[in-house]
């Protein structure tokens, strides 16, 4: 197993403020976000051989250093951030260390890896298609994606910008909220929780134990969240949702890459070349149709969820996978997740993942789908599941 730090990494900490809401915590930081005089890879040696070291901290390493904590790292990623499994064929597969057996999640495995084997207090990652969520759920921790736009994105190697959102990861639900009174802006939107929607129609494609691991926790949590109404997410079925998410994702993740990997012709590793590879056929009419479908989804989720109001459905549809599991049943679980994870990016909302407990010896994560701007009612919410979670 591989070291969740990068081999490019920092040759000594960077201190943060004397004082602040972060003061003596220590956070890493995924190798997508710039840092000063550093040289940002995003899980690719031969992207990295081609960049320049970053003139400026990214905009959230720089207010949690302003905040006092001290940034440790940098950590591995996914290649282009272009899977949720955290192998990676050019560095190797951080360790999962709630389940070494296991793959971390991705793409901010190296972020979930360092967090969940105590190296740093914090880790800051991305997530598009789940790559909080999902690496939040196989290591037993706490992780928040944010609301579309919510966290500035400056500084930040962007893939499919119609989705992409910060986020970050933590042990602890504390540790969470502190970052988020740090790092979030725009608009916040409040409200109370009042209202517990349960997607009927994504338990109906996870595996049977990670529905039962929602359910218990539901059970043990009643007291701090209200009684859970069935509702099904998707009319037209979440395969439909999930296509129409995959290939906006990969029309724009090509625009974003696609020109540099015809100059420079990478090494892709496996997964990797065959994604980019569907990526390079997308036309831009057959994007523009799945952007048309994507409205009328953004106005269902926007529709349902009303401040006060959160949907919840379990993070992933089973563990992670073994690491010796089989191509086919890693793609299986990348296909099977995305059905769970792309209502965030198509919404554009946030969502937290809390540990659930444990299926086959290893971590399951629950998630509650918020509001647009209810990311503070998300990790206030956070605090009180803290004493019904488990590891």
């Amino acid at each position: 197993m591989t070291r969740p730090f990068v081999p490019h990494d920092l040759r000594v900490p960077l201190s943060g403020a004397e004082y602040g809401a972060l003061a003596g915590l220590t956070v890493a930081v995924k190798d997508c976000y710039d840092i000063a005089g550093e040289r940002t890879g995003i899980g690719s040696p031969e992207w990295l051989a081609d960049r320049a070291p970053a003139d400026v901290n990214a905009d959230a390493v720089r207010r949690v250093l302003d905040a006092g904590a001290a940034v440790v790292g940098k950590t591995l990623c996914d290649e282009f951030m272009y899977s949720i499994t955290g192998a990676n064929a050019h560095y190797g597969t951080p360790l999962n260390p709630r389940a070494p057996d296991r793959l971390p999640g991705g793409s901010s495995s190296g972020s979930a890896s360092a967090v969940a084997g105590g190296a740093c207090d914090l880790a800051l990652g991305t997530d598009t298609g789940g790559s909080i969520r999902v690496p939040a759920a196989a290591c037993g921790l706490y992780g928040l994606r944010t609301t579309h736009g919510r966290v500035r994105m400056a500084g930040i190697q962007r893939m499919a910008p119609s989705f992409d959102s910060a986020g970050w990861l933590a042990a602890g639900p504390g540790v969470l909220r502190a970052a988020g009174a740090v790092l979030l802006g725009g608009e916040r939107v409040p409200g109370t929780i009042d209202r517990l929607l349960l997607a009927r129609d994504v338990l109906e494609v996870v595996d049977a134990p990670c529905g039962q691991a929602v359910s218990d926790f539901l059970a043990r949590a009643g007291g701090d969240l209200p009684g859970a109404e069935p509702v099904t997410l998707s009319s037209e079925g979440l395969p439909e949702w999930s296509e129409c998410f995959r290939v906006i994702q990969a029309f724009e993740t090509w625009q974003t890459f696609g020109a540099w990997i015809r100059a420079h012709r990478p090494q892709l590793g496996p997964g990797i070349d065959e994604r980019m590879a569907y990526a390079s056929t997308v036309e831009p009419k057959t994007a523009d149709s799945a952007r048309q479908r994507s409205v009328a989804v953004r106005a269902r989720l926007r529709e349902l969820l009303r401040p006060g109001t959160v949907v919840v459905l379990p993070t992933t549809p089973s563990p992670a996978p073994l690491l010796s599991a089989s191509a086919e049943v890693v793609q299986e679980f990348r296909g099977r997740s995305l059905l769970l994870t792309c209502a965030a990016g198509l919404g554009g909302l946030p969502q937290l993942s809390v540990p659930a407990g444990r299926v086959e010896s290893a971590p399951v994560g629950l998630s509650l789908l918020g509001w647009a701007g209810g990311d503070e009612a998300l990790l206030d919410i956070a605090c009180k599941l803290g004493r019904h979670a488990g590891v």
